[in-house]
């Protein structure tokens, strides 16, 4: 009778903890998308003087036919997948090498978790002085070099692209690196011992034992890092503000523009809705990729 006794408040007390964080959610999450959805449903614009003007869904059938919108999106999606790529890889590199014994190894970790604890706008600003075409270390660097010429960094879309992964990149690699790290020193040494007595080479060995039970923290990365990326803002806004032409603006600078500048609260309500539901379906394919994920000590998933 104790034990039942037991069990049922540890019961109760496992509700009440769930109920309180559904609760939080709710407050944090679902009340501003809701309210959002609500007023994408109004038109409220200097047309209509600030004044909402129910549309139903007009504002998201003018999405469809935005050509910036999609314009947006597609910039989006070349900077996040293109610098989560590059620091997986990298992130990978550098915890591979401070997972080693060296001397100082301590010190080195905390170095390199720099970059992650630097602000982001003034990151991202010391790295617009950076590409800077008469000023900037980058071009610098290029005259030393025969037959190159400067380029014009943040003045030409694709060098300006380059310029903001190459900024990301530096600054969030860090982040990956310290999960890897943390996931390479739960595998026990004994693996690659046994391993490499059965003459496996170390490339192997990262292929057949490394990479199988390092899934979770990868797909962990990936998960927080693509919501990140996906809503990357300040960074952008320091070091293009989405130029030239437009060439680099980010689906959140798109609808801070459309808000902030153009006082379209409806349609930057709609543009909000659509971008959550996009990002919560990319998430959510990740999710469910990490929740199958099953993997023993010899590394079968």
């Amino acid at each position: 009778m104790k034990q039942a006794s037991i069990r049922q408040r540890e019961i109760r007390t496992g509700w009440l903890l769930t109920l309180l964080a559904i609760l939080i959610l709710l407050m944090v999450f679902a009340y501003p998308i809701g309210r959002a959805f609500w007023l994408s449903l109004f038109n409220q614009n200097l047309g209509t003087e600030l004044q909402p003007e129910f549309a139903g869904f007009a504002n998201y059938a003018r999405l469809v036919g935005d050509g910036r919108f999609w314009q947006s999106m597609w910039h989006t999606t070349v900077f996040t997948v293109s610098s989560i790529a590059l620091e997986l890889v990298l992130g990978m590199a550098i915890a591979l090498v401070l997972n080693q014994a060296f001397f100082g190894r301590g010190l080195v970790r905390t170095a390199a978790l720099i970059p992650w604890a630097l602000p982001t706008a003034v990151m991202g600003l010391a790295w617009a002085w950076i590409f800077n075409d008469q000023f900037g270390v980058a071009n610098d660097i290029l005259r030393l070099l025969p037959a190159v010429e400067p380029i014009t960094w943040l003045g030409e879309p694709i060098p300006a692209m380059i310029a903001l992964i190459a900024a990301d990149v530096w600054k969030t690699t860090p982040f990956f690196a310290i999960i890897l790290l943390a996931g390479l020193q739960s595998i026990s040494k004994d693996l690659y011992e046994a391993h490499a007595i059965d003459g496996a080479t170390p490339v192997q060995s990262f292929v057949q034992i490394t990479l199988p039970l390092l899934t979770p923290q990868i797909l962990i990365a990936l998960l927080f890092r693509f919501a990140q990326a996906f809503g990357i803002f300040d960074l952008v806004l320091v070091m293009t503000g989405g130029g030239p032409a437009n060439a680099t603006e980010m689906i959140s600078l798109y609808i801070y523009d459309t808000v902030r500048r153009y006082l379209d609260f409806g349609y930057g309500a709609a543009l909000v809705v659509v971008t959550f539901l996009l990002l919560i379906l990319a998430v959510a394919i990740v999710g469910f990729l990490l929740s199958k994920t099953r993997i023993n000590v010899l590394g079968d998933q």
